[in-house]
């Protein structure tokens, strides 16, 4: 029973390192670490219940102890951009804003950008306006 449990083990561990190989994030090298520990552990006990939880112990601890680690490695980092600098400008619009149909143009330092109004209140055309956010490609403003 030993031999064929250590088989298991190791099986288990390989396919798990398989499977964090294909993904993007860590999402299962604890259950490497917990399978290779409860691998060890069959050549010590043919106890199936204390290999399992070996595995269960050192895969939590592994788990706390690198999740801060690993939640600092994925986050996503916020990318400035060039438009970050139109936030709190001035601009005028050239396209009545209606949020409603999707449509409304601002000129804003010379260029034209799609926009939406902050408050969902229609803009007329003319008015002054400031960016307050950007969302994707439009600029998110309000009237002064």
């Amino acid at each position: 029973m030993e031999n064929y449990m250590l088989f298991v083990w190791v099986i288990f561990a390989v396919f798990m390192l398989i499977c964090e190989a294909l993904t993007t994030q860590l999402v299962s090298i604890w259950f490497v670490v917990g399978g290779a520990a409860a691998a060890v552990t069959c050549l010590f006990t043919d106890n199936i219940l204390i290999q399992s939880v070996v595995f269960l112990v050192v895969s939590l601890l592994c788990l706390i102890a690198t999740r801060p680690f690993v939640k600092k490695f994925n986050a996503k980092k916020k990318q400035p951009t060039n438009s970050d600098r139109l936030i709190g400008r001035v601009g005028i619009v050239t396209m009545d804003v209606v949020n409603i149909k999707g449509e409304g143009q601002v000129n804003v330092d010379g260029k034209i950008w799609s926009a939406k109004s902050a408050d969902d209140r229609e803009i007329k055309t003319g008015a002054n306006v400031r960016v307050t956010s950007i969302e994707g490609v439009k600029l998110v403003v309000e009237v002064i």
